[in-house]
């Protein structure tokens, strides 16, 4: 968020002078301001609306990563000060996960790259048959292909896609319901605990894609029932190489370890290899401590925040540009148009134009960013129709600047 943003939120929220105080440093940026280059040969302000795909880091979570640097050692492998440090540093980022996902004592949390990461993780621990949506992210659809599993075509409600979901899982035993928290073509968000009594009633688990949900919602995994969440920490204002897979230990003490290697095991020998359990039997090799210290701080700094917060501030901006959006004859897209529960994510098609040129012009005439394409979500982005007469279209992305 810009310093400008970071006051237009809290006069927008009647915020005192002592709240505003206390808001500012959490949601400002490392780098508030960029300016880029025009074909007019002037330069502008960047005005980026593609943190749905990569966010840059928030100030805090940078300073966070920078004090962790001054004391960077050897982690979980080494006696020095230094090292006890650094691996301290990494084990509290794990417990802030736990804690900031309300995970159940008996969770687990392990260190990935990313979300994909995450769920392939997940996918080699999965015991049975995985359901999904046909319409999740490439994370949520590739990784389940080494085993069985099963697309259920999305509807045009919410209900007749649960019916569909409900008789699929019904049809013959799933281990494992996996769905997208928020969708990053369109921002909207399947109510998550009602999936949850869905799988549980019919013998399966729920695994929730929280790439895009995280940034913008509280997430209660004991709550909700969920009983795995996988995250990326550059869709959290935390760019630095890091995810999360958090959820239930049992499969993943019994799964092959994602990363044979060092600090994985018990000890070896020429014959044999004794696994330690989750978390560690999945992080073998050196730890990124960058990237567990910046998810683990961007966590903080949203929950510090408030969701509260953070959820109006966003209706605001959503509700500005899809009004505006349709003011200028442009189709706003929806998989499921009478559906409002939504983060703020908004595809739009500009009728009679290619969505690559779209994002080109508004990039090199306004210094504008959106996405122009398939957003790593090819299913999704052909159910798109717009909100008005439901057909499908051509499609741009945006998310609101916060």
């Amino acid at each position: 968020m810009t310093a400008r943003r970071t006051r237009d939120l809290t006069a927008h929220l009647g915020s005192s002078g002592d709240r505003a105080d206390a808001i500012a440093p959490l949601a400002e940026l490392a780098d508030a301001v960029t300016h880029v280059p025009l074909v007019d040969g002037t330069t502008t302000r960047f005005v980026n609306f593609d943190y749905a795909a990569s966010a840059p880091p928030l100030a805090s979570v940078h300073r966070a990563v920078t004090a962790a640097m001054t004391h960077y050692a050897s982690i979980h492998r080494g006696q020095s000060y230094l090292s006890r440090v650094s691996t301290a540093a990494y084990e509290r980022a794990r417990v802030t996960i736990a804690e900031r996902t309300r995970a159940r004592s008996d969770d687990v949390v392990v260190f990935t790259r990313n979300t994909t990461d995450a769920l392939i993780l997940l996918a080699s621990a999965t015991p049975g048959r995985v359901v999904h949506f046909d319409i999740e992210h490439h994370a949520n659809l590739l990784p389940w292909r080494c085993g069985e599993w099963s697309a259920v075509v999305a509807q045009s409600t919410v209900k007749a896609s649960l019916d569909a979901l409900d008789r699929e899982l019904a049809s013959r035993p799933a281990a494992l319901l996996a769905v997208t928290g928020a969708s990053n073509v369109t921002g909207e968000c399947p109510p998550l605990a009602t999936l949850s009594e869905l799988a549980h009633h019919r013998g399966a688990r729920l695994a929730v894609d929280g790439a895009q949900l995280a940034a913008h919602r509280p997430i209660d995994l004991a709550a909700t029932g969920i009983d795995y969440l996988a995250c990326s920490g550059h869709k959290l204002y935390a760019p630095y190489g890091g995810g999360a897979l958090i959820g239930r230990r049992d499969w993943l003490d019994a799964a092959a370890p994602h990363q044979p290697g060092g600090g994985a095991v018990v000890s070896v020998t020429a014959d044999e290899v004794r696994w330690k359990a989750s978390p560690a039997r999945h992080e073998g090799g050196t730890p990124n401590l960058v990237g567990a210290v910046s998810l683990g701080a961007a966590f903080e700094a949203l929950d510090a925040l408030g969701f509260d917060v953070i959820r109006e501030h966003e209706a605001t901006l959503h509700r500005r540009l899809l009004t505006g959006l349709r003011e200028l004859g442009i189709e706003v897209l929806r998989i499921w148009p009478a559906h409002d529960d939504l983060v703020a994510v908004a595809s739009f098609n500009v009728p009679g134009h290619r969505a690559d040129l779209v994002a080109a012009y508004l990039s090199a005439e306004h210094g504008i960013g959106v996405r122009g394409g398939k957003f790593c979500a090819h299913p999704a982005a052909g159910a798109v129709r717009p909100v008005a007469d439901r057909r499908g279209s051509g499609q741009h992305r945006s998310r609101n600047q916060r």
